[in-house]
């Protein structure tokens, strides 16, 4: 191993699949495959040899549990080599911030020289949830000791159990949705509707620049014949944006639509990570380097979505670093008005003292979640992946990501480049 005191954990870069609404073009492709395929890609762009391999490490929110260890399975079904250490995390929104982490401290503490982190979420193939009295009597049948027994315990079954329980999306602790707590952030910092589609539309406008130009296909291999990420509405408008109903809080007070909140979307990112000597030995110009990492979490009830408000103030602090040195910044927009929430909360002081405004030219430059998607377990990748490839373009010295998730927790990350 090289001398993990000389090393800093290098982004060599990342590659993921375009990322399309969900119950569309990738419906019927599963979770494992959307994820060998963004990882194939990062193997091929970057020429690895998969021997060379130390760590893969993936996240998915909503398991399969048919497949307890999705990562490993990634290395079985690309054929890598068998002796890659893999394993799956999972975090809500900030999980492929933490299967960075894993592969960024196993470099740092000299465990790994070369790992790819990321993650996959597949809405279209989420698994179908019966009831717990349809369960119980599935699973004793299935234990029965004979086809006598297992019969009889199957005669318990009525029409009613055939009825799937739908998919819920709220927070086990509160009984309210992300969307439903976001609403009650928006009233109480006073985020209007207005700034809330002006967040939206700028999302929109910049992620369709930036696939113009390629920017945003340069990170992303094909897939099903499609090449760039499919929910991008570069014609949408502020009139377009105002038409749509509110759909959390349907009263007139009611400020989050479609239009302004991240989608429901099927995706898989990957980076690639290496100490730095090994980057060089290799022949890699890494496109940054991650400066430090921070997670943070507070009460449900201070605003599910608000730990951000703690999690970047306490990295910069630590860090030493100032907002202002912060180049370019990403904030995960789940919706447009946590994004707005948070900005509010850095700028006037919250639970941590004020660290100032953000210029908005700084900010989400090539769009955001709105705009390219919410794949829950690839966002991660997919923000880092960007902010390092933009960073190297500017050639900026630091950038800073910040993602909130569902439970009210937060990551945030800084890079930085020579």
């Amino acid at each position: 191993m090289f001398d993990k005191k000389t090393n800093r954990v290098a982004i060599v870069g990342g590659m993921r699949t375009p990322f399309v609404k969900a119950g569309t073009t990738f419906k019927d492709i599963p979770p494992l495959k959307l994820s060998s395929h963004a990882v194939k890609a990062v193997v091929d762009k970057f020429h690895l040899d998969p021997a060379q391999i130390d760590l893969l490490a993936w996240g998915r929110v909503l398991h399969d549990p048919m497949i307890s260890n999705l990562a490993r399975e990634i290395v079985f079904d690309l054929k890598l080599p068998p002796s890659i250490s893999a394993h799956l995390v999972s975090n809500n929104c900030i999980t492929g911030i933490h299967a960075i982490t894993d592969v960024s401290d196993a470099i740092g503490l000299g465990r790994a020289e070369i790992g790819i982190a990321g993650g996959v979420e597949s809405m279209s193939t989420v698994p179908v949830l019966f009831g717990r009295e349809a369960a119980a009597i599935f699973i004793e049948a299935g234990m029965a000791r004979s086809l006598p027994d297992r019969l009889k315990v199957l005669a318990r079954l009525r029409p009613r159990h055939f009825f799937p329980e739908p998919l819920s999306f709220k927070e086990p602790s509160t009984g309210l949705t992300m969307g439903q707590h976001a609403e009650i952030s928006n009233k109480e910092w006073r985020i209007s509707r207005l700034e809330q589609d002006e967040i939206a539309l700028r999302s929109h406008h910049r992620a369709a620049a930036a696939t113009a130009d390629g920017r945003l296909p340069a990170e992303i291999h094909p897939l099903a014949g499609i090449e760039r990420d499919t929910i991008v509405r570069g014609d949408t408008s502020m009139d377009k944006l105002a038409r749509l109903s509110p759909v959390f809080d349907l009263s007139s007070a009611g400020t989050i639509t479609a239009g302004n909140a991240s989608p429901l979307t099927d995706g898989a990112a990957a980076v690639l990570l290496m100490s730095e000597d090994r980057a060089i030995c290799e022949g890699h110009a890494p496109l940054a380097f991650i400066r430090a990492i921070e997670f943070a979490g507070i009460d449900p009830k201070d605003g599910l979505l608000m730990a951000p408000a703690v999690a970047v103030p306490r990295l910069l602090k630590r860090t030493g670093l100032t907002l202002a040195e912060i180049a370019l910044v990403e904030v995960h927009e789940a919706f447009g008005g946590q994004v707005a929430c948070n900005l509010a909360a850095w700028e006037k002081g919250w639970k941590e003292e004020a660290i100032g405004r953000i210029d908005p030219e700084r900010l989400n430059v090539l769009g955001g979640s709105i705009a390219i998607g919410h794949p829950f377990g690839a966002t991660g990748a997919r923000i880092v992946t960007t902010l390092a490839n933009e960073m190297a373009r500017r050639n900026v010295r630091y950038g800073l990501v910040s993602i909130c998730a569902a439970g009210a927790m937060a990551a945030a990350m800084i890079l930085e480049r020579p």
